[in-house]
């Protein structure tokens, strides 16, 4: 009986240890990570939707700027020494597409507690808020100054469909219509014909359409500010937090350094120009 049981025993033990071993297993391989994947293929694939002047793309060319995707390629060429390929998107699919391994790295997402039960963030890159622009000259909305003053029947607000401008605009009026539309081309558009009498967007962007616009554009910056939150890369939510630390090593560098700051200056100057 005594040897039964000692062999019983050193079978249990051996069943263990292969368990063990099983079990630390996929854990090595996830350990691999992201970026050893990256690097195996050759390439870092970012998801791309536009929303100047983060995201830009030359509708010529097909070439991607601001200051996001200047970020993402150069993680992508000194930090992980591969090559770069955008990803176009929407921002209804920019996470989906994420999760299902379409790219490796979302652009100039806002990090939101709904988002975090899908995928992993990057520390910010920048804050973020949402204001509204609407045209001096309408007389529905002429001195407006708070987000009550133009929630009513008959006012119009265009937004970008799935972004968080659209979820935040869409819980802060009751009685204003909302305009859904699927870009930025397409929002602003509405706005200056008229279609629309008010354009939600990030307050970085509406600034950029002020200053673009100055004969007419007006803002109005709600306050305490609406949807305050930060912009930073959105990952897998498998990711390994060593691989995570990387990135975020990164983009602390990047705002130490001044370097985000030309990004960003140049991203403003070159959407000025374009305008």
């Amino acid at each position: 009986m005594l040897s039964f049981s000692r062999c019983v025993l050193k079978a249990l033990v051996g069943v263990a240890v292969v368990m063990s071993v099983a079990s630390v297993s996929p854990a090595q391989a996830d350990d691999a990570g992201a970026w050893a994947s990256v690097k195996k293929a050759g390439v870092l694939r970012c998801g791309a939707a536009v929303a100047p002047p983060y995201v830009m793309r030359d509708p010529k060319t097909g070439d991607y700027s601001g200051f996001f995707a200047d970020l993402c390629r150069n993680f992508a060429q000194n930090v992980l020494k591969v090559k770069v390929e955008f990803v176009d998107t929407s921002w209804d699919n920019i996470v989906a597409g994420l999760q299902s391994d379409k790219w490796d790295m979302s652009l100039a997402l806002n990090d939101t507690p709904e988002r975090e039960k899908a995928i992993s963030f990057s520390v910010g890159a920048i804050p973020y808020n949402v204001s509204l622009v609407y045209n001096k000259n309408n007389p529905k909305i002429h001195g407006a100054k708070s987000i009550a003053d133009v929630d009513k029947s008959g006012v119009s607000i265009a937004v970008m469909s799935g972004t968080v401008q659209d979820k935040a605009i869409s819980a802060a009026v009751k009685q204003a219509q909302i305009m859904r539309l699927p870009g930025n081309d397409e929002t602003r558009l509405a706005l200056m014909s008229k279609r629309a009498d008010l354009l939600a967007d990030a307050n970085i962007t509406n600034m950029l359409l002020q200053q673009s616009h100055p004969e007419w554009a007006v803002t109005i910056a709600p306050n305490p500010p609406l949807a305050q939150q930060e912009v930073a890369f959105g990952v897998r939510k498998e990711t390994p937090a060593s691989d995570i630390a990387i990135l975020n090593n990164y983009v602390n560098d990047q705002k130490k350094s001044g370097a985000l700051d030309k990004l960003i200056n140049s991203s403003v100057q070159t959407m000025l120009a374009t305008k």
